[in-house]
């Protein structure tokens, strides 16, 4: 199958960065789409950022200009360039995968673990 390892969370004061990276690994024949959500308790999971596989790009309002989305495809990697961090991104941050496993095979999402990113003011 298909497994996304998260990477580069943690703990940073309002006006910090940290960068978030995500790898894909096992059967995968084409990556799709990549991008980053997050949750936090009790609320519903949003986007943040989205890439295509052609690098197009596309941002929550609430994060554009201050996170910055970007992949490596010879690594199946996406990663999130997050700066200027406020309180209010305090949240888990899942990084999601549209893959293919074949060349007729159906498209399928997969999800990361998840990782916590908590900005302190």
């Amino acid at each position: 199958q298909v497994q996304l390892v998260e990477s580069g969370g943690g703990s940073v004061q309002a006006g910090g960065s940290l960068r978030l990276s995500c790898a894909a690994s096992g059967r995968i024949f084409r990556i799709n789409a990549m991008g980053w959500y997050r949750q936090v308790l009790e609320k519903q999971r949003e986007l943040v950022a989205v890439i295509t596989s052609g690098g197009s790009t596309n941002y929550a309002a609430s994060v554009k200009g201050r996170f910055t989305i970007s992949r490596d495809n010879a690594k199946n990697t996406v990663y999130l360039q997050m700066n200027s961090l406020k309180p209010e991104d305090t949240a888990v941050y899942y990084c999601n995968a549209e893959v293919l496993m074949g060349p007729i095979v159906a498209a399928r999402q997969y999800w990361g673990q998840g990782t916590q990113v908590t900005v302190s003011s």
